[in-house]
């Protein structure tokens, strides 16, 4: 749902300086390949408003500042970090990025934000673990997936594809899919996906 004019009433009203974020915010929508239609719907503001924002004519409140970083998968601070493309940014382990997922199963973000123009994720199953009790699909990205350790099947549409350790497929994220653990041991898969969808 669009919400307009909704830059000034809510959240605390504090104005973020907005000619680099501006610029910032359109460079990670365009990378990841999303619609300004499709950020201004999850922010929830009119298109108009985020165009002016990217272009540095828009003054958001915090709060719509971050709710558009959070439509991006960024946090505020990522967009005031002037060094984030400069160099590699080491995201170490104990830092992941971590969610319980699906049946039996945990995901973890690998990726170090921000600006990322792919997405990967390691995912830890239990015996009998899955994605879900259902298919499910996430916008139209080039999706990789490889089975770093036990035994796993893909329903990928009306087609399941079973995996071993070391095998790896290529899909669309558009395609309604679901990996579940077939082996009756703990499996870990991997997932890389550009642009991301998440």
């Amino acid at each position: 749902m669009l919400v307009a004019n909704r830059a000034t009433d809510d959240g605390d009203g504090v104005p973020a300086e907005s000619d680099d974020i501006g610029g910032r915010l359109r460079l990670v929508r365009q990378r990841r390949r999303l619609t300004l239609r499709q950020i201004a719907a999850a922010a929830e503001i009119s298109e108009g408003h985020l165009s002016q924002i990217e272009r540095g004519r828009g003054a958001p409140s915090i709060a719509v500042l971050r709710r558009i970083a959070g439509a991006l998968n960024l946090t505020i601070a990522d967009l005031f970090d002037e060094t984030a493309d400069a160099a590699p940014r080491v995201l170490r382990a104990a830092d992941r990025p971590a969610l319980a997922f699906g049946v039996l199963g945990r995901k973890f973000r690998l990726t170090p934000a921000p600006h990322r123009q792919m997405d990967v994720f390691v995912g830890e199953f239990e015996p009998g673990g899955s994605t879900g009790d259902e298919p499910y699909a996430h916008g139209d990205a080039e999706e990789f997936l490889l089975c770093l350790r036990g035994q796993a099947r893909l329903e990928l549409g009306d087609r399941a594809h079973g995996l071993s350790a070391g095998d790896s497929i290529v899909y669309r994220s558009s395609v309604p899919h679901r990996v579940v653990e077939t082996g009756g041991r703990p499996a870990t898969i991997l997932w890389a996906m550009t642009p991301p969808t998440y």
